[in-house]
């Protein structure tokens, strides 16, 4: 944690938030000493305000990745967060501190927020499950924003039904599920390493009550690109002034921002484009599928040796920052290879059907024990 803290109900559900939620007093930095001279906040964010008002007890604020802006969760102003269960590898990011936290078993549940990936992955590389809600479900007011097509507020938990009482803690809304009846399931099998399919099949194979069938998303891939075009264009409007005139930006996260001040008004268009298409193709499959199935990481997390190298990190979300530009829930379900390392299943739901897919995941999570996921 950046910041211990004692704020809300004594003896409730003990969370984290990450540090670029604001909270009533302290300053926003998100993670970045370019924004170390930031004014105390004037108010709450809205979901600091929602879990206050449920009867939580906010015991900190958690370390992230640089302005939410990478996949690794080093961060060499705030210090880096390590990974519990493995410590040689990268805890994930942008939302590193929540998932180490939930990890470590120092918070009943926590808070993060995920443009590319930024909750499902780091849930992945610490074994804990991760939920990005439909896009604009939680009030992102009083979050330092990122890309702005393609944010969402989420939480994470050692547990799939802890998952879904930190939704009902977060959104006043939210009204947990149980299901009549096993789940239907499409099936996606994209391109991963074999130790990740391997494990995806047989995870799949404890599944044998669920109705399950083998699906495509023909624009999976194309998707997967023109998500990183959004991001780098939207986080360039965001940042890209301070990314040309401020050196004290970590030097990896400077460098992807100006980056994206070259993408050009034409390739936003192209990629505006699939992402029509990519909606089109999740949403008919999902008229006659409860949710969507398909591995989390395409790659088990590299070490940190290993995560010198960029072309080692950014692989790992090629099956998971397609639905933050879709808008779809996206829900992290943790799975070991035979190695022992982690794998992840990945759930994707109708809009606004998050509480139907935190169901569907306490069903899977209750047959897939990790154990037997190896």
């Amino acid at each position: 944690m950046t910041v211990s803290l004692d704020l809300g109900t004594p003896g409730g559900p003990r969370v984290a938030v990450k540090e670029c939620l604001a909270i009533e007093g302290l300053p926003t930095r998100a993670g970045s000493a370019a924004l170390e001279n930031a004014p105390p906040a004037l108010a709450h964010s809205d979901v600091v305000q929602s879990l206050l008002e449920s009867g939580c007890n906010i015991v900190g604020r958690a370390n992230m990745h640089e302005l939410a802006y990478g996949m690794t969760g080093a961060n060499g102003h705030t210090g880096t967060p390590q990974n519990p269960r493995w410590p040689d590898r990268i805890p994930g990011g942008s939302s590193s501190g929540s998932a180490v936290l939930v990890a470590q078993g120092a918070v009943d549940f926590a808070v993060g927020t995920d443009t590319g990936g930024s909750i499902r992955q780091p849930a992945g590389c610490c074994g804990v499950f991760g939920l990005k809600p439909t896009f604009g479900r939680i009030s992102r007011r009083g979050a330092t924003p990122v890309a702005s097509s393609l944010d969402s507020i989420g939480p994470f938990a050692a547990t799939a039904a802890m998952l879904t009482r930190a939704m009902t803690l977060m959104d006043p809304s939210f009204q947990a599920e149980s299901l009549a009846s096993s789940p239907s399931l499409a099936r996606l099998t994209p391109e991963a390493a074999p130790d990740i399919s391997a494990s995806f099949d047989a995870a799949t194979k404890l599944l044998h009550d669920a109705r399950i069938t083998e699906a495509t998303l023909p624009s999976l891939m194309d998707a997967y690109h023109a998500s990183m075009t959004i991001i780098g264009y939207e986080i360039a409007a965001e940042f890209g002034a301070l990314a040309a005139s401020d050196a004290t930006l970590g030097a990896d996260v400077r460098t992807r921002i100006l980056n994206g001040t070259r993408i050009t008004p034409e390739q936003l268009a192209e990629a505006e484009a699939v992402r029509t298409r990519f909606v089109a193709e999740i949403d008919a499959l999902l008229e006659t599928h409860d949710a969507i199935l398909l591995p989390l990481l395409a790659r088990t997390p590299p070490t940190w040796e290993e995560a010198a190298d960029p072309t080692a990190v950014l692989p790992m979300t090629r099956f998971i920052r397609q639905f933050n530009m879709s808008g779809h829930p996206a829900l992290a379900i943790p799975t070991l290879t035979t190695d022992g390392l982690p794998a992840g299943l990945q759930l994707i739901g109708a809009k606004g059907a998050d509480a139907h897919l935190c169901a569907i995941a306490e069903w899977i999570a209750a047959r897939t024990p990790e154990e037997e996921t190896a």
